[in-house]
């Protein structure tokens, strides 16, 4: 059996090494272009879905189960994405001071042998504090989470900005919902204990 994540995203990669299993990592290369009047949490589940059929296709001939996320972020209704730089996230983050932000994550796990495929959509909501200028400034200078959705590492000082925390399983903020995804293995008769390992192996290369 082979796990392989369709993502070349290290915080997913750094997620699933939690859970002690080897697996492969995986660019999709697919277009993440949004469809007009696509709710969040279909474009979510579209794309999670798009990215695993796309590494399932060309690696049909393995046992193997591969798994698609896609996350957005949405406060009022409009969608946070990445901000690429400080002024784009400096904005962002005093559009989020003393609101709450929900985060959508579309999870999609495909088995090559049986093309059988299961999908999740997990919600978290954070509300951040009431946030001076300077205090953003702050974190933006020390941390740079400019490649990520919302403009902060919850894993890391973006903790120092939040008033509450709101959710199942504190992963789905990052990228990736372990509970979820246990959950989806087990449904395809896959224990995932059975191939966890005390020093975890990730083989980050295209499988031949």
């Amino acid at each position: 059996m082979k796990i392989i994540l369709a993502s070349s995203s290290s915080y997913r990669q750094s997620i699933l090494e939690k859970l002690h299993v080897p697996f492969s990592s995986i660019a999709p290369n697919i277009d993440e272009s949004s469809v007009p009047n696509e709710s969040i949490s279909t474009q979510v589940q579209r794309l999670a879905k798009e990215k695993s059929l796309a590494i399932a296709t060309q690696h049909a001939h393995f046992n193997s189960y591969v798994i698609g996320s896609d996350q957005l972020a949405s406060i009022n209704g409009q969608i946070l994405g990445k901000p690429g730089g400080f002024e784009k996230a400096k904005q962002q983050l005093m559009m989020c001071s003393g609101q709450t932000v929900t985060f959508y994550t579309g999870l999609c796990l495909v088995h090559t042998a049986t093309n059988q495929l299961l999908q999740r959509t997990e919600t978290f909501d954070v509300t951040f504090k009431l946030l001076t200028e300077s205090q953003i400034a702050t974190y933006l200078h020390i941390e740079q989470p400019f490649d990520c959705a919302g403009s902060f590492k919850c894993e890391g000082l973006g903790i120092a900005l939040f008033e509450s925390l709101k959710g199942r399983d504190p992963n789905t903020l990052v990228g990736l919902p372990l509970i979820a995804l246990i959950d989806m293995f087990t449904s395809m008769s896959v224990d995932l204990f059975d191939y966890m390992q005390p020093h975890h192996l990730n083989v980050q290369q295209q499988l031949t």
